[in-house]
Protein backbone atom coordinates (compact mmCIF):
# COMPACT_ATOMS: atom_id res chain seq x y z
CA UNK A 1 0.00 0.00 0.00
CA UNK A 2 2.82 2.38 0.93
CA UNK A 3 4.65 1.55 -2.30
CA UNK A 4 1.53 2.32 -4.33
CA UNK A 5 1.03 5.61 -2.50
CA UNK A 6 4.65 6.61 -3.08
CA UNK A 7 4.27 5.68 -6.74
CA UNK A 8 1.30 8.02 -7.16
CA UNK A 9 3.03 10.84 -5.27
CA UNK A 10 6.07 10.57 -7.57
CA UNK A 11 3.80 10.43 -10.62
CA UNK A 12 1.86 13.42 -9.35
CA UNK A 13 5.00 15.49 -8.82
CA UNK A 14 6.28 14.47 -12.26
CA UNK A 15 2.97 15.55 -13.83
CA UNK A 16 3.12 18.91 -12.03
CA UNK A 17 6.68 19.53 -13.25
CA UNK A 18 5.60 18.60 -16.78
CA UNK A 19 2.69 21.03 -16.59
CA UNK A 20 5.00 23.82 -15.36
CA UNK A 21 7.21 23.44 -18.43
CA UNK A 22 4.24 23.25 -20.81
CA UNK A 23 2.57 26.25 -19.12
CA UNK A 24 5.45 28.48 -20.28
CA UNK A 25 4.03 28.18 -23.81
CA UNK A 26 0.66 29.71 -22.83
CA UNK A 27 2.08 33.24 -22.99
CA UNK A 28 -0.27 35.59 -24.91
CA UNK A 29 -3.18 33.22 -24.25
CA UNK A 30 -3.11 33.73 -20.47
CA UNK A 31 -6.15 36.03 -20.57
CA UNK A 32 -8.24 33.43 -22.41
CA UNK A 33 -6.95 30.73 -20.06
CA UNK A 34 -7.97 32.73 -16.98
CA UNK A 35 -11.26 33.98 -18.45
CA UNK A 36 -12.49 30.45 -19.22
CA UNK A 37 -12.57 29.18 -15.59
CA UNK A 38 -14.20 32.45 -14.44
CA UNK A 39 -16.92 32.17 -17.09
CA UNK A 40 -17.44 28.50 -16.27
CA UNK A 41 -17.78 29.38 -12.56
CA UNK A 42 -20.54 31.89 -13.37
CA UNK A 43 -22.24 29.29 -15.58
CA UNK A 44 -22.15 26.65 -12.80
CA UNK A 45 -23.47 29.00 -10.10
CA UNK A 46 -26.44 30.00 -12.26
CA UNK A 47 -27.17 26.38 -13.20
CA UNK A 48 -27.23 25.43 -9.51
CA UNK A 49 -29.63 28.29 -8.68
CA UNK A 50 -32.21 27.28 -11.31
CA UNK A 51 -33.37 24.00 -9.60
CA UNK A 52 -33.74 25.90 -6.30
CA UNK A 53 -36.06 28.45 -7.96
CA UNK A 54 -38.01 25.68 -9.72
CA UNK A 55 -38.46 23.91 -6.36
CA UNK A 56 -39.85 27.13 -4.88
CA UNK A 57 -42.23 27.43 -7.86
CA UNK A 58 -43.45 23.84 -7.37
CA UNK A 59 -44.17 24.56 -3.72
CA UNK A 60 -45.97 27.80 -4.68
CA UNK A 61 -48.14 25.94 -7.19
CA UNK A 62 -48.88 23.24 -4.62
CA UNK A 63 -49.93 25.91 -2.09
CA UNK A 64 -52.01 27.70 -4.73
CA UNK A 65 -50.64 30.79 -6.46
CA UNK A 66 -51.59 33.39 -9.00
CA UNK A 67 -50.62 33.22 -12.69
CA UNK A 68 -48.54 36.34 -12.15
CA UNK A 69 -46.35 34.40 -9.68
CA UNK A 70 -45.85 31.62 -12.20
CA UNK A 71 -44.95 34.12 -14.92
CA UNK A 72 -42.54 35.92 -12.60
CA UNK A 73 -40.75 32.70 -11.65
CA UNK A 74 -40.76 31.64 -15.29
CA UNK A 75 -39.16 34.91 -16.38
CA UNK A 76 -36.46 34.55 -13.71
CA UNK A 77 -35.69 30.97 -14.79
CA UNK A 78 -35.61 32.02 -18.46
CA UNK A 79 -33.27 34.92 -17.72
CA UNK A 80 -30.96 32.68 -15.68
CA UNK A 81 -30.96 30.04 -18.45
CA UNK A 82 -30.00 32.68 -21.04
CA UNK A 83 -27.22 33.97 -18.79
CA UNK A 84 -25.93 30.44 -18.18
CA UNK A 85 -26.02 29.70 -21.90
CA UNK A 86 -24.19 32.96 -22.67
CA UNK A 87 -21.46 32.29 -20.11
CA UNK A 88 -21.09 28.74 -21.48
CA UNK A 89 -20.87 29.92 -25.11
CA UNK A 90 -18.26 32.57 -24.31
CA UNK A 91 -16.33 30.03 -22.21
CA UNK A 92 -16.33 27.69 -25.21
CA UNK A 93 -14.87 30.44 -27.39
CA UNK A 94 -12.14 31.42 -24.92
CA UNK A 95 -11.37 27.76 -24.19
CA UNK A 96 -10.84 27.01 -27.89
CA UNK A 97 -8.67 30.11 -28.27
CA UNK A 98 -6.51 29.15 -25.29
CA UNK A 99 -6.10 25.45 -26.16
CA UNK A 100 -5.40 26.02 -29.87
CA UNK A 101 -3.03 28.86 -28.95
CA UNK A 102 -1.15 26.60 -26.54
CA UNK A 103 -0.80 23.93 -29.25
CA UNK A 104 0.45 26.56 -31.72
CA UNK A 105 3.04 27.89 -29.27
CA UNK A 106 4.18 24.40 -28.28
CA UNK A 107 4.77 23.45 -31.92
CA UNK A 108 6.65 26.67 -32.50
CA UNK A 109 8.69 26.30 -29.30
CA UNK A 110 9.55 22.70 -30.19
CA UNK A 111 10.56 23.67 -33.71
CA UNK A 112 12.71 26.56 -32.49
CA UNK A 113 14.25 24.32 -29.85
CA UNK A 114 15.13 21.68 -32.47
CA UNK A 115 16.68 24.37 -34.71
CA UNK A 116 19.08 25.22 -31.87
CA UNK A 117 20.14 21.60 -31.34
CA UNK A 118 23.63 20.50 -32.07
CA UNK A 119 24.16 17.32 -34.10
CA UNK A 120 24.75 15.51 -30.81
CA UNK A 121 21.29 16.56 -29.58
CA UNK A 122 19.64 15.58 -32.86
CA UNK A 123 21.24 12.13 -32.64
CA UNK A 124 19.15 11.45 -29.49
CA UNK A 125 15.80 11.63 -31.31
CA UNK A 126 14.51 9.77 -34.34
CA UNK A 127 12.97 12.02 -36.99
CA UNK A 128 9.73 10.03 -36.80
CA UNK A 129 9.65 10.49 -33.02
CA UNK A 130 9.96 14.27 -33.36
CA UNK A 131 7.15 14.30 -35.93
CA UNK A 132 4.91 12.23 -33.62
CA UNK A 133 5.62 14.57 -30.72
CA UNK A 134 4.79 17.66 -32.80
CA UNK A 135 1.53 16.16 -34.08
CA UNK A 136 -0.12 13.38 -32.03
CA UNK A 137 1.39 14.30 -28.66
CA UNK A 138 0.62 18.02 -28.95
CA UNK A 139 -2.94 17.21 -30.09
CA UNK A 140 -3.36 15.13 -26.90
CA UNK A 141 -2.04 18.05 -24.83
CA UNK A 142 -4.37 20.47 -26.62
CA UNK A 143 -7.42 18.29 -25.88
CA UNK A 144 -6.36 17.81 -22.27
CA UNK A 145 -5.78 21.54 -21.77
CA UNK A 146 -9.21 22.27 -23.23
CA UNK A 147 -10.71 19.93 -20.64
CA UNK A 148 -8.55 21.24 -17.78
CA UNK A 149 -9.56 24.90 -18.12
CA UNK A 150 -13.21 24.09 -18.76
CA UNK A 151 -14.48 20.65 -17.72
CA UNK A 152 -11.91 20.16 -14.96
CA UNK A 153 -13.12 23.46 -13.46
CA UNK A 154 -16.81 22.97 -14.21
CA UNK A 155 -17.08 19.40 -12.88
CA UNK A 156 -15.61 19.92 -9.37
CA UNK A 157 -17.44 23.27 -8.94
CA UNK A 158 -20.70 21.69 -10.06
CA UNK A 159 -20.08 18.81 -7.69
CA UNK A 160 -19.46 21.13 -4.72
CA UNK A 161 -22.27 23.61 -5.44
CA UNK A 162 -24.75 20.85 -6.24
CA UNK A 163 -23.84 19.01 -3.03
CA UNK A 164 -24.28 22.16 -0.95
CA UNK A 165 -27.66 22.83 -2.57
CA UNK A 166 -28.64 19.16 -2.22
CA UNK A 167 -27.75 19.34 1.48
CA UNK A 168 -29.85 22.50 1.82
CA UNK A 169 -32.79 20.87 0.05
CA UNK A 170 -32.47 17.27 1.24
CA UNK A 171 -30.55 17.41 4.52
CA UNK A 172 -28.87 14.20 5.62
CA UNK A 173 -29.91 12.44 2.43
CA UNK A 174 -27.14 14.29 0.59
CA UNK A 175 -24.45 12.35 2.47
CA UNK A 176 -24.98 9.43 0.08
CA UNK A 177 -22.92 11.34 -2.47
CA UNK A 178 -19.91 11.42 -0.19
CA UNK A 179 -20.16 7.67 0.35
CA UNK A 180 -19.72 6.85 -3.36
CA UNK A 181 -16.71 9.19 -3.85
CA UNK A 182 -14.12 6.82 -2.28
CA UNK A 183 -15.39 4.02 -4.55
CA UNK A 184 -14.92 6.22 -7.60
CA UNK A 185 -11.53 7.52 -6.42
CA UNK A 186 -10.17 4.01 -5.78
CA UNK A 187 -11.37 2.85 -9.19
CA UNK A 188 -9.75 5.78 -11.00
CA UNK A 189 -6.45 5.28 -9.12
CA UNK A 190 -6.32 1.61 -10.15
CA UNK A 191 -7.12 2.52 -13.76
CA UNK A 192 -4.26 5.04 -13.82
CA UNK A 193 -1.85 2.58 -12.22
CA UNK A 194 -2.38 -0.04 -14.93
CA UNK A 195 -3.10 2.20 -17.95
CA UNK A 196 -0.21 4.71 -17.81
CA UNK A 197 2.58 2.14 -18.50
CA UNK A 198 0.62 0.90 -21.52
CA UNK A 199 0.23 4.41 -22.94
CA UNK A 200 3.98 4.91 -22.50
CA UNK A 201 4.65 1.77 -24.57
CA UNK A 202 2.08 2.79 -27.19
CA UNK A 203 3.69 6.18 -27.87
CA UNK A 204 7.11 4.57 -28.34
CA UNK A 205 5.58 2.11 -30.79
CA UNK A 206 3.94 5.03 -32.58
CA UNK A 207 7.45 6.41 -33.12
CA UNK A 208 8.60 3.13 -34.64
CA UNK A 209 5.45 2.91 -36.79
CA UNK A 210 6.02 6.42 -38.16
CA UNK A 211 9.68 5.57 -38.72
CA UNK A 212 8.61 2.58 -40.81
CA UNK A 213 6.28 4.79 -42.87
CA UNK A 214 8.97 7.43 -43.39
CA UNK A 215 11.56 4.81 -44.38
CA UNK A 216 9.16 3.16 -46.82
CA UNK A 217 8.13 6.40 -48.53
CA UNK A 218 11.74 7.57 -48.87
CA UNK A 219 12.77 4.20 -50.26
CA UNK A 220 9.72 3.68 -52.47
CA UNK A 221 11.85 3.39 -55.64
CA UNK A 222 13.98 0.67 -54.02
CA UNK A 223 10.88 -1.16 -52.74
CA UNK A 224 9.37 -1.22 -56.22
CA UNK A 225 12.67 -2.09 -57.88
CA UNK A 226 12.99 -5.21 -55.72
CA UNK A 227 9.24 -5.97 -55.80
CA UNK A 228 9.04 -5.87 -51.98
CA UNK A 229 5.60 -4.27 -51.67
CA UNK A 230 4.08 -7.38 -50.05
CA UNK A 231 6.90 -7.60 -47.53
CA UNK A 232 6.60 -3.91 -46.62
CA UNK A 233 2.82 -4.25 -46.30
CA UNK A 234 3.21 -7.20 -43.93
CA UNK A 235 5.87 -5.36 -41.92
CA UNK A 236 3.66 -2.28 -41.61
CA UNK A 237 0.62 -4.45 -40.80
CA UNK A 238 2.51 -6.17 -37.97
CA UNK A 239 3.65 -2.83 -36.54
CA UNK A 240 0.13 -1.37 -36.79
CA UNK A 241 -1.34 -4.50 -35.18
CA UNK A 242 1.17 -4.20 -32.33
CA UNK A 243 0.11 -0.58 -31.70
CA UNK A 244 -3.55 -1.59 -31.93
CA UNK A 245 -3.10 -4.44 -29.43
CA UNK A 246 -1.45 -2.21 -26.80
CA UNK A 247 -3.98 0.57 -27.35
CA UNK A 248 -6.81 -1.95 -27.02
CA UNK A 249 -5.42 -3.19 -23.70
CA UNK A 250 -5.11 0.39 -22.44
CA UNK A 251 -8.61 1.30 -23.64
CA UNK A 252 -10.06 -1.81 -21.96
CA UNK A 253 -8.60 -0.69 -18.67
CA UNK A 254 -9.82 2.87 -19.22
CA UNK A 255 -13.28 1.48 -20.08
CA UNK A 256 -13.60 0.27 -16.48
CA UNK A 257 -14.38 3.92 -15.68
CA UNK A 258 -17.83 3.57 -17.21
CA UNK A 259 -19.17 0.65 -15.10
CA UNK A 260 -17.74 2.29 -11.97
CA UNK A 261 -19.61 5.48 -12.82
CA UNK A 262 -22.79 3.56 -13.64
CA UNK A 263 -22.57 1.77 -10.32
CA UNK A 264 -22.26 5.07 -8.47
CA UNK A 265 -25.10 6.57 -10.53
CA UNK A 266 -27.59 3.78 -9.93
CA UNK A 267 -26.63 3.44 -6.26
CA UNK A 268 -27.37 7.11 -5.65
CA UNK A 269 -30.54 7.16 -7.74
CA UNK A 270 -31.98 4.07 -6.05
CA UNK A 271 -31.27 5.55 -2.64
CA UNK A 272 -32.65 9.01 -3.45
CA UNK A 273 -35.79 7.70 -5.13
CA UNK A 274 -36.62 5.07 -2.53
CA UNK A 275 -35.64 6.94 0.62
CA UNK A 276 -36.95 10.28 -0.69
CA UNK A 277 -40.33 8.79 -1.63
CA UNK A 278 -40.52 7.03 1.73
CA UNK A 279 -39.75 10.30 3.58
CA UNK A 280 -42.44 12.25 1.65
CA UNK A 281 -45.08 9.59 2.29
CA UNK A 282 -44.33 8.95 5.97
CA UNK A 283 -43.87 12.61 6.93
CA UNK A 284 -46.71 13.76 4.66
CA UNK A 285 -44.40 16.37 3.16
CA UNK A 286 -43.26 17.85 6.46
CA UNK A 287 -39.64 16.59 6.34
CA UNK A 288 -39.38 16.59 2.54
CA UNK A 289 -41.92 18.04 0.13
CA UNK A 290 -42.36 17.44 -3.60
CA UNK A 291 -40.50 20.64 -4.58
CA UNK A 292 -37.48 19.74 -2.47
CA UNK A 293 -37.56 16.19 -3.81
CA UNK A 294 -37.58 17.37 -7.45
CA UNK A 295 -34.68 19.74 -6.74
CA UNK A 296 -32.79 16.94 -4.96
CA UNK A 297 -33.20 14.71 -8.00
CA UNK A 298 -31.94 17.49 -10.27
CA UNK A 299 -28.91 18.07 -8.06
CA UNK A 300 -28.31 14.32 -8.02
CA UNK A 301 -28.12 14.27 -11.79
CA UNK A 302 -25.85 17.33 -11.72
CA UNK A 303 -23.44 15.69 -9.30
CA UNK A 304 -23.37 12.40 -11.14
CA UNK A 305 -22.90 14.20 -14.45
CA UNK A 306 -19.98 16.03 -12.81
CA UNK A 307 -18.49 12.73 -11.73
CA UNK A 308 -18.81 11.47 -15.30
CA UNK A 309 -17.00 14.59 -16.56
CA UNK A 310 -14.26 14.16 -13.96
CA UNK A 311 -13.81 10.58 -15.14
CA UNK A 312 -13.57 11.73 -18.77
CA UNK A 313 -11.05 14.47 -17.87
CA UNK A 314 -9.04 11.92 -15.90
CA UNK A 315 -8.80 9.61 -18.92
CA UNK A 316 -7.68 12.46 -21.20
CA UNK A 317 -5.10 13.71 -18.69
CA UNK A 318 -3.78 10.15 -18.27
CA UNK A 319 -3.08 9.99 -22.02
CA UNK A 320 -1.84 13.58 -22.22
CA UNK A 321 0.48 13.08 -19.24
CA UNK A 322 2.72 10.75 -21.24
CA UNK A 323 2.46 13.01 -24.31
CA UNK A 324 3.43 15.98 -22.15
CA UNK A 325 6.55 14.22 -20.89
CA UNK A 326 7.62 13.46 -24.44
CA UNK A 327 7.14 17.10 -25.50
CA UNK A 328 8.98 18.34 -22.40
CA UNK A 329 11.92 16.06 -23.30
CA UNK A 330 12.33 18.04 -26.52
CA UNK A 331 11.77 21.45 -24.90
CA UNK A 332 14.14 20.70 -22.02
CA UNK A 333 16.95 19.34 -24.19
CA UNK A 334 19.73 21.91 -24.07
CA UNK A 335 22.12 22.27 -26.96
CA UNK A 336 25.54 20.85 -26.22
CA UNK A 337 26.98 23.75 -28.26
CA UNK A 338 26.57 27.25 -26.90
CA UNK A 339 28.11 30.63 -27.61
CA UNK A 340 30.83 31.75 -25.18
CA UNK A 341 30.14 34.72 -22.90
CA UNK A 342 32.20 37.10 -25.04
CA UNK A 343 32.22 35.59 -28.53
CA UNK A 344 34.50 36.65 -31.37
CA UNK A 345 32.62 37.99 -34.39
CA UNK A 346 35.36 37.99 -37.02
CA UNK A 347 37.27 35.09 -38.58
CA UNK A 348 40.75 36.40 -39.60
CA UNK A 349 41.51 33.84 -42.33
CA UNK A 350 40.91 30.28 -43.47
CA UNK A 351 43.82 28.59 -41.71
CA UNK A 352 42.92 25.42 -39.74
CA UNK A 353 44.85 23.71 -36.96
CA UNK A 354 44.04 20.43 -35.17
CA UNK A 355 45.98 20.13 -31.91
CA UNK A 356 45.99 16.65 -30.36
CA UNK A 357 42.30 16.19 -31.20
CA UNK A 358 40.28 13.15 -30.15
CA UNK A 359 36.53 12.88 -30.60
CA UNK A 360 33.59 10.58 -29.88
CA UNK A 361 29.96 11.21 -30.78
CA UNK A 362 28.55 10.55 -27.33
CA UNK A 363 29.82 10.60 -23.77
CA UNK A 364 28.52 7.03 -23.46
CA UNK A 365 30.47 5.85 -26.53
CA UNK A 366 33.31 3.48 -25.68
CA UNK A 367 35.51 4.14 -28.70
CA UNK A 368 36.83 7.37 -30.17
CA UNK A 369 35.74 8.22 -33.72
CA UNK A 370 38.96 10.30 -34.08
CA UNK A 371 42.20 9.86 -32.15
CA UNK A 372 45.38 11.91 -31.84
CA UNK A 373 44.80 14.25 -34.78
CA UNK A 374 47.55 16.82 -35.31
CA UNK A 375 47.24 18.81 -38.52
CA UNK A 376 47.95 22.31 -39.80
CA UNK A 377 46.33 23.74 -42.96
CA UNK A 378 47.33 27.11 -44.39
CA UNK A 379 44.76 29.64 -45.54
CA UNK A 380 44.03 29.19 -49.26
CA UNK A 381 45.37 25.62 -49.45
CA UNK A 382 43.48 22.88 -51.27
CA UNK A 383 43.42 19.76 -49.13
CA UNK A 384 42.16 16.34 -50.24
CA UNK A 385 40.97 13.75 -47.73
CA UNK A 386 40.66 10.12 -48.73
CA UNK A 387 40.20 6.85 -46.91
CA UNK A 388 38.03 3.77 -46.64
CA UNK A 389 34.43 3.68 -45.44
CA UNK A 390 34.30 4.32 -41.70
CA UNK A 391 37.69 6.01 -41.54
CA UNK A 392 36.02 9.12 -39.99
CA UNK A 393 36.66 11.52 -42.86
CA UNK A 394 33.33 13.32 -42.31
CA UNK A 395 33.83 13.34 -38.54
CA UNK A 396 37.06 15.28 -39.04
CA UNK A 397 35.55 18.13 -41.06
CA UNK A 398 32.44 18.44 -38.85
CA UNK A 399 34.67 19.72 -36.05
CA UNK A 400 35.82 22.68 -38.16
CA UNK A 401 32.42 24.37 -38.36
CA UNK A 402 31.70 23.19 -34.80
CA UNK A 403 28.83 20.89 -35.68
CA UNK A 404 30.32 18.84 -32.85
CA UNK A 405 32.80 19.82 -30.14
CA UNK A 406 36.06 17.96 -29.70
CA UNK A 407 36.27 15.52 -26.81
CA UNK A 408 39.96 16.23 -26.29
CA UNK A 409 42.33 18.79 -27.76
CA UNK A 410 41.52 21.89 -29.77
CA UNK A 411 40.48 22.95 -33.29
CA UNK A 412 41.57 26.44 -34.39
CA UNK A 413 40.31 28.45 -37.35
CA UNK A 414 42.20 31.62 -38.16
CA UNK A 415 44.43 30.84 -35.16
CA UNK A 416 41.47 31.00 -32.71
CA UNK A 417 39.77 28.11 -30.91
CA UNK A 418 36.42 27.51 -32.67
CA UNK A 419 34.72 27.45 -29.24
CA UNK A 420 35.54 31.14 -28.83
CA UNK A 421 33.67 32.22 -31.98
CA UNK A 422 30.07 33.29 -32.28
CA UNK A 423 28.49 30.17 -33.84
CA UNK A 424 26.71 32.06 -36.61
CA UNK A 425 29.88 33.97 -37.51
CA UNK A 426 31.96 30.78 -37.68
CA UNK A 427 29.43 28.84 -39.76
CA UNK A 428 28.98 31.73 -42.17
CA UNK A 429 32.71 31.56 -42.90
CA UNK A 430 32.85 27.75 -43.11
CA UNK A 431 30.61 26.50 -45.93
CA UNK A 432 29.98 22.75 -45.85
CA UNK A 433 28.43 20.73 -48.65
CA UNK A 434 27.54 17.55 -46.79
CA UNK A 435 27.39 13.99 -48.09
CA UNK A 436 23.59 14.00 -48.03
CA UNK A 437 22.62 16.93 -50.23
CA UNK A 438 19.27 18.47 -49.38
CA UNK A 439 17.21 20.85 -51.50
CA UNK A 440 14.00 22.38 -50.20
CA UNK A 441 10.70 22.82 -51.98
CA UNK A 442 10.73 26.16 -53.82
CA UNK A 443 12.43 27.66 -56.85
CA UNK A 444 16.10 27.20 -57.74
CA UNK A 445 16.66 30.87 -56.83
CA UNK A 446 15.11 30.38 -53.38
CA UNK A 447 17.32 27.35 -52.74
CA UNK A 448 20.46 29.15 -53.87
CA UNK A 449 19.73 32.15 -51.65
CA UNK A 450 20.07 29.92 -48.60
CA UNK A 451 23.76 30.65 -49.17
CA UNK A 452 23.19 34.40 -49.28
CA UNK A 453 19.68 35.82 -49.01
CA UNK A 454 20.89 39.17 -50.44
CA UNK A 455 22.56 37.64 -53.51
CA UNK A 456 21.74 39.31 -56.85
CA UNK A 457 20.67 37.35 -59.91
CA UNK A 458 24.13 37.97 -61.41
CA UNK A 459 25.79 36.47 -58.33
CA UNK A 460 23.51 33.43 -58.54
CA UNK A 461 24.50 32.85 -62.16
CA UNK A 462 28.21 33.29 -61.36
CA UNK A 463 28.06 30.76 -58.48
CA UNK A 464 26.19 28.27 -60.67
CA UNK A 465 28.74 28.75 -63.47
CA UNK A 466 31.58 27.93 -61.06
CA UNK A 467 29.66 24.84 -59.87
CA UNK A 468 28.88 23.81 -63.50
CA UNK A 469 25.16 24.10 -62.69
CA UNK A 470 24.31 26.94 -65.07
CA UNK A 471 24.55 24.64 -68.09
CA UNK A 472 21.58 22.47 -67.02
CA UNK A 473 19.58 25.28 -65.33
CA UNK A 474 19.53 27.25 -68.60
CA UNK A 475 17.92 24.25 -70.30
CA UNK A 476 14.91 24.29 -67.97
CA UNK A 477 11.88 26.18 -69.44
CA UNK A 478 11.68 28.39 -66.34
CA UNK A 479 15.43 28.65 -65.80
CA UNK A 480 16.29 29.82 -62.29
CA UNK A 481 12.56 30.07 -61.46
CA UNK A 482 12.14 26.30 -61.96
CA UNK A 483 10.32 24.78 -58.99
CA UNK A 484 12.24 22.19 -56.98
CA UNK A 485 10.10 19.47 -55.42
CA UNK A 486 10.55 18.51 -51.76
CA UNK A 487 13.96 16.85 -51.35
CA UNK A 488 14.92 17.76 -54.93
CA UNK A 489 13.21 14.70 -56.41
CA UNK A 490 12.77 16.35 -59.83
CA UNK A 491 16.52 16.83 -60.42
CA UNK A 492 19.23 14.21 -60.76
CA UNK A 493 21.79 13.41 -58.06
CA UNK A 494 24.57 15.19 -59.95
CA UNK A 495 22.41 18.27 -60.57
CA UNK A 496 21.46 18.36 -56.90
CA UNK A 497 25.14 18.21 -55.89
CA UNK A 498 26.08 21.07 -58.21
CA UNK A 499 23.23 23.25 -56.90
CA UNK A 500 24.39 22.59 -53.34
CA UNK A 501 27.96 23.55 -54.24
CA UNK A 502 26.70 26.78 -55.84
CA UNK A 503 24.67 27.49 -52.71
CA UNK A 504 27.80 27.10 -50.58
CA UNK A 505 29.88 29.32 -52.89
CA UNK A 506 27.35 32.16 -52.47
CA UNK A 507 28.36 32.40 -48.82
CA UNK A 508 31.79 33.54 -50.02
CA UNK A 509 33.38 31.60 -47.17
CA UNK A 510 36.93 31.56 -45.96
CA UNK A 511 36.76 27.76 -45.81
CA UNK A 512 34.86 25.55 -48.28
CA UNK A 513 34.36 21.87 -47.44
CA UNK A 514 33.08 19.41 -50.04
CA UNK A 515 32.20 16.17 -48.27
CA UNK A 516 32.08 13.66 -51.13
CA UNK A 517 29.78 16.15 -52.84
CA UNK A 518 30.91 15.45 -56.41
CA UNK A 519 30.42 11.68 -56.27
CA UNK A 520 27.37 11.83 -58.60
CA UNK A 521 29.02 13.94 -61.32
CA UNK A 522 31.29 12.68 -64.09
CA UNK A 523 35.04 13.10 -63.81
CA UNK A 524 35.11 15.84 -66.47
CA UNK A 525 32.57 17.98 -64.57
CA UNK A 526 34.36 17.19 -61.31
CA UNK A 527 37.61 18.49 -62.77
CA UNK A 528 35.88 21.62 -64.13
CA UNK A 529 34.43 22.42 -60.69
CA UNK A 530 37.84 22.02 -59.02
CA UNK A 531 39.56 24.13 -61.66
CA UNK A 532 36.94 26.91 -61.32
CA UNK A 533 37.35 26.96 -57.54
CA UNK A 534 41.14 27.06 -57.81
CA UNK A 535 41.03 30.01 -60.23
CA UNK A 536 38.16 32.10 -58.85
CA UNK A 537 38.45 31.60 -55.07
CA UNK A 538 42.22 31.15 -54.56
CA UNK A 539 42.19 32.68 -51.06
CA UNK A 540 39.51 30.28 -49.81
CA UNK A 541 40.74 27.17 -48.03
CA UNK A 542 39.27 24.18 -49.88
CA UNK A 543 38.87 20.74 -48.30
CA UNK A 544 37.70 17.97 -50.62
CA UNK A 545 36.62 14.61 -49.21
CA UNK A 546 36.38 12.05 -51.98
CA UNK A 547 36.26 8.35 -52.75
CA UNK A 548 38.02 8.87 -56.10
CA UNK A 549 41.72 9.67 -56.16
CA UNK A 550 41.07 11.66 -59.36
CA UNK A 551 39.09 14.19 -57.29
CA UNK A 552 42.03 14.97 -54.99
CA UNK A 553 45.19 14.23 -56.98
CA UNK A 554 45.77 17.90 -57.88
CA UNK A 555 45.34 19.06 -54.25
CA UNK A 556 48.24 20.81 -52.49
CA UNK A 557 48.24 17.99 -49.95
CA UNK A 558 46.25 14.80 -49.47
CA UNK A 559 45.35 13.36 -46.05
CA UNK A 560 44.90 9.59 -45.86
CA UNK A 561 42.53 8.57 -43.05
CA UNK A 562 42.42 5.08 -41.51
CA UNK A 563 40.36 3.97 -38.50
CA UNK A 564 39.94 7.49 -37.15
CA UNK A 565 43.61 8.43 -37.41
CA UNK A 566 45.76 10.28 -39.95
CA UNK A 567 47.71 7.55 -41.72
CA UNK A 568 49.71 9.83 -44.03
CA UNK A 569 49.89 13.36 -45.47
CA UNK A 570 51.52 14.26 -48.79
CA UNK A 571 51.07 15.09 -52.44
CA UNK A 572 49.65 12.63 -54.96
CA UNK A 573 53.09 11.59 -56.19
CA UNK A 574 54.53 11.25 -52.67
CA UNK A 575 51.68 9.08 -51.44
CA UNK A 576 51.83 6.83 -54.49
CA UNK A 577 55.46 6.10 -53.61
CA UNK A 578 55.22 5.88 -49.81
CA UNK A 579 51.67 5.00 -48.70
CA UNK A 580 50.19 1.55 -49.20
CA UNK A 581 46.56 2.59 -48.55
CA UNK A 582 46.62 5.41 -51.10
CA UNK A 583 48.50 3.45 -53.76
CA UNK A 584 46.10 0.51 -53.32
CA UNK A 585 43.05 2.78 -53.78
CA UNK A 586 44.65 4.45 -56.81
CA UNK A 587 45.66 1.16 -58.41
CA UNK A 588 42.24 -0.49 -57.88
CA UNK A 589 40.39 2.49 -59.34
CA UNK A 590 42.66 2.78 -62.35
CA UNK A 591 42.41 -0.96 -63.01
CA UNK A 592 38.62 -0.62 -62.93
CA UNK A 593 38.87 2.29 -65.37
CA UNK A 594 41.15 0.30 -67.69
CA UNK A 595 38.85 -2.73 -67.61
CA UNK A 596 35.94 -0.51 -68.63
Amino acid sequence: MLVGTAHFIVKGLSLINTFKVLAKSIREYKKASIATPLLVTCEVIIECIIPFIIASLVNKIKAGCEMSDILRYGAIVFLLAVLSLSFGAIAGFTCSTASCGLARNLRRDMFYSIQNYSFENIDKFMTSSLVTRMTTDISNIQNAYMMIIRLAIRAPLMLIFAFVMAFVMGGKMAWIFLIVLPILGTGLALVAYFAIPLFRKVFKKYDRLNSSIQENIKGMRVVKSFVREDYEQRKFGDAAEDVCADFTRAERIIAVNNPIMQFCLYTVMIFVLSFGSYTIITSRGLDLDVGQFSALLTYSFMMLNSLMMISMVFVMITMAGESGKRVVEVLSEKSTLENPENPIFEVPDGSITFENVSFKYSKKAKNMALSDIDLSIKSGETIGIIGGTGSSKSSLIQLISRLYDVTEGCVRVGGIDVRQYDLETLRNQVAVVLQKNILFSGTIKENLRWGNKEATDEELVEACRLACADEFISQFPDGYDTHIEQGGTNVSGGQKQRLCIARALLKKPKILILDDSTSAVDTKTDASIRRAMREFIPETTKIIIAQRTASVEDADRIIVMDKGRINAVGTHEELLRTNDIYSEIYTSQNKEGANK
